[in-house]
């Protein structure tokens, strides 16, 4: 398999299916995956993101540990994860850049995901993009500080507590 970053940008690259049980009570959704992500075919695949280390700060799921194992471990707590786009046009890995976005169908997660109490947007693109949506859930969203490194009003102590608010929709 070629493995070529322009691989994976053709127009409109793919993202991934979602991460998730029949648990799930915290979802957590991202714009569209990085160009890292896709190309190492894990959620927040730049080491440089904060997502984990904030997982890390909240659930002690060591952000070093393989990517099975962190997914898994989030499970465990109740948290799915996702993107608001299913694909886009996009030149590297900046939100701006998006362009044809093509939505995932979040209402229907949401209908056949009884169980989820809260839906995290991960930045002010998942936001934007989310509420594009008309989605008439009973489930409260909050639009949390990116995760990315990009956001660099927020630093990673402030994105820590911010994203504690996660951890009161959970069970486990």
């Amino acid at each position: 398999m070629n493995d070529s970053p322009d691989m994976y940008f053709a127009c409109p690259a793919k993202g991934f299916a979602p991460v998730h049980d029949e648990f799930s009570e915290v979802i957590i959704l991202g714009s569209f995956p990085s160009r890292q992500s896709l190309l190492k075919k894990e959620y927040y695949g730049n080491p440089q993101n904060h997502f984990w280390y904030i997982m890390e700060a909240l659930y002690t799921i060591d952000r070093k540990l393989p990517y099975s194992i962190r997914t898994s471990r989030l499970a465990e707590h109740r948290i799915a994860l996702w993107d608001v786009l299913s694909g886009c046009c996009r030149t590297g890995s900046a939100d701006i850049r998006t362009r044809g976005p093509v939505f995932n169908d979040l209402a229907g997660f949401l209908l056949s995901h009884p169980t989820l109490r809260l839906v995290v947007l991960n930045g002010s693109a998942a936001g934007r993009y989310y509420h594009q949506l008309t989605i008439s859930t009973p489930v409260p969203t909050v639009i949390l500080p990116s995760t990315s490194t990009a956001n660099t009003r927020v630093n990673l102590e402030k994105k820590v507590r911010a994203w504690e608010i996660i951890r009161t929709y959970t069970t486990q």
